[in-house]
């Protein structure tokens, strides 16, 4: 006896849809102006020193939505900074949405802790991290403890193994190709010892700002210089 299978009553499956019900804003502040400064800086100055290239995206403190079921949970991670390369750093983001973003993670996570949010950054968050997205460098630091900065990089086991500082302190980043360390300054009308990156010649990568003093000294330097060599053959620069 043969039975025939009625073909309008196969449905072929179909992956579950991704949520859409996102938010990209909690309403939460970060812990300090203090924090929100620390932040830029990495920002900015990665942006600064990668200036010419469109071809890697950094963000802080937005959302990063990698599972159907963190979306229920409002499970939250909006790490202070973080790094991803070999995207277009073109598309317009309000957060990092993995399944939006060809299953790519964060290549380099920085968490800017507090005393009340040390233990989850160190324990919970580094789990994730080092778990589930898989990032190859991730750091913390307290921009209020100038000696709080540590750091992991993902070994071949996806374990994350302690960096180990230099003779400056410094913690290498490998997936940037940059040091991260201290440097005490000003920024925006605020004193601290801020975390900031160096390059491999240890030299500090600047802000924005920061280059343009650079500049604007450099090119009155180079002036000064021609304006003595010019006295030396017996001319006299202000005449010129």
């Amino acid at each position: 006896m043969t039975t025939e299978t009625n073909p309008a009553a196969i449905v072929e499956w179909e992956p579950p849809t991704p949520p859409t019900d996102l938010i990209f804003d909690d309403g939460e502040p970060l812990e300090s102006n203090r924090h929100r400064i620390a932040m830029n800086v990495l920002i900015r100055s990665l942006q600064q020193t990668w200036c010419d290239r469109n071809d890697f995206f950094t963000g802080g403190n937005m959302f990063i939505y990698y599972s159907s079921t963190q979306v229920r949970n409002r499970d939250f991670r909006g790490p202070d900074f973080f790094a991803v390369l070999n995207v277009d750093g073109n598309n317009s983001r309000q957060g990092w949405v993995v399944w939006e973003e060809n299953g790519r993670y964060p290549d380099v996570i920085v968490e800017l802790m507090s005393p009340s949010t040390a233990a989850i950054d160190k324990g919970i968050k580094k789990n994730l991290y080092q778990e589930t997205f898989r990032t190859s460098d991730y750091f913390v630091y307290d921009p209020f403890d100038p000696n709080s900065l540590q750091g992991w990089h993902l070994d071949d086991n996806q374990q994350y193994q302690p960096l180990t500082p230099n003779e400056y302190g410094w913690l290498w980043c490998k997936r940037l190709g940059l040091w991260l360390g201290t440097s005490e300054g000003t920024i925006d009308r605020e004193t601290a010892v801020w975390l900031r990156f160096y390059d491999v010649a240890s030299n500090l990568v600047l802000l924005p700002e920061e280059a343009a003093v650079a500049q604007a000294e450099g090119a009155a330097a180079q002036v000064a210089r021609l304006a003595a060599r010019l006295r030396e053959l017996g001319e006299n620069p202000d005449l010129l």
